[in-house]
């Protein structure tokens, strides 16, 4: 899109920030399904081995189908933003197989053996696996604590120099806790560390990191960003324009954890739909979250847009609206849960999150399973405890399918 008509909303952004300069006047960005690329001479491909743009030399390294949803998501988390230099933020976006091969590039790109992350508690289990497991076994270390808590925070940096990164997840997985961007990432810019976040259950729609001074964040694109639940895939943009582009970048290729085409044109289709998809899953959520807050079935219900939830003031300040996931615990614990579950109609049991329909899962027994129980109840992921993505089905056909599940619960 040229700079001369800039856009000033978010779905122009998501349909025309990239994509529409391709030489065979193809309305939609084609699928590039090649694993190489020619070149006309030898200095053709000399100087695309010594450019900046490495798209068109090998499928690992880049694929044009990759730069479109690589410059689209930048674009979308940039949206509004400004550099420290006054001119509109840039950023660039590594499009990678999956979350994991994204979060994976994160840490081993920017982290050596003896440094420490420092994290909190509610992480999304694949993180919190791949930190204190495959992670640990390099010699990089994971300290856990309630960053909700400022004071825990300084406190944490200050009695350990290993620290090298703050690493935040909000709204966090499931208990959908929330940790306050600007704060936490003031008191580690005062000793020069990195802040990395995961703005997935947020979306560039719901919350920008970037604002805040981070310097990098990451999807899992798998989620809301596609939005269909049709393609795997993860991204980790950085501000830091020169690093993303050799020292991350050659990480991401070494590694291996490329996108592929298919799955680039996917996500790049999803994203037109972001800002329509997102209104009506987090108009659904409020009124689910309501249904449940004042049913007699329902111990707890954990959902930032409820004012009696403890991120409930940090969601009003850093999110454009509280988002679509939320999680419960139903009163008859375990059994309770089961029998919930099994009784829903309409809502499709299934983990994951982000899709078009209504998801319901069990941490306990899915995604955190590879917690140890008095970890996973300290975190606040009790045995009964239930996750849903609200999709943006009729809001009448979603609560009363929640009704009568309840009632056999």
């Amino acid at each position: 899109m040229s700079d001369t008509f800039p856009l000033t909303g978010i779905s122009s952004v998501a349909i025309h920030a990239s994509g529409h300069d391709n030489a065979d006047y193809s309305h939609l960005t084609p699928i590039y399904a090649s694993s190489t690329f020619t070149f006309d001479t030898a200095q053709q491909g000399s100087d695309r081995f010594a450019g900046a743009d490495k798209t068109k030399i090998y499928g690992r390294w880049g694929n044009p189908t990759f730069t479109v949803a690589e410059e689209t998501i930048a674009a979308l988390e940039a949206f509004g933003l400004m550099g420290d230099d006054g001119k509109p933020l840039q950023l660039k976006a590594l499009l990678h197989a999956s979350g994991q091969a994204a979060m994976t590039t994160l840490f081993l790109g920017t982290l050596k053996a003896g440094d420490t992350v420092l994290s909190h508690f509610s992480l999304y289990g694949g993180t919190h696996e791949l930190l204190l497991k495959v992670m640990e076994q390099t010699g990089i270390h994971t300290t856990i604590i309630d960053m909700r808590d400022l004071n825990l925070v300084e406190e944490a940096l200050k009695n350990d120099p290993s620290i090298k990164m703050v690493h935040i997840e909000t709204p966090a997985n499931p208990t959908i806790q929330c940790v306050d961007i600007e704060a936490v990432t003031k008191l580690a810019k005062q000793r020069n560390l990195i802040v990395s976040v995961d703005n997935t259950f947020a979306t560039p729609y719901l919350q920008q990191p970037f604002k805040y001074g981070v310097d990098f964040v990451f999807h899992s694109t798998t989620k809301f960003l596609n939005g269909h639940g049709t393609a795997i895939g993860g991204v980790l943009l950085g501000k830091d324009l020169e690093l993303m582009r050799t020292h991350i970048w050659k990480w991401h290729v070494l590694l291996g954890g490329n996108s592929n085409p298919f799955d680039a044109f996917l996500l790049t289709q999803g994203m037109k739909t972001l800002e329509l998809r997102m209104d009506r899953h987090c108009h659904n959520a409020m009124e689910v979250a309501e249904f449940l807050e004042n049913h007699p079935k329902i111990a707890l219900v954990n959902y930032n847009g409820l004012p009696s939830h403890h991120g409930h003031a940090v969601s009003l300040k850093q999110m454009r609206y509280p988002g679509a996931l939320m999680s419960y615990d139903l009163k008859g614990g375990l059994e309770a849960g089961k029998r919930f579950i099994d009784a829903l109609q309409m809502c499709v049991r299934a983990v994951s999150l982000g899709t078009l329909d209504t998801l319901v899962s069990h941490p306990a027994s899915m995604s955190h399973a590879g917690l140890k129980r008095e970890d996973r109840i300290k975190y606040g992921i009790p045995d009964g405890l239930i996750r849903m993505s609200v999709g943006i089905e009729n809001i009448a056909d979603i609560l009363n399918d929640l009704d009568q599940a309840l009632k056999k619960a």
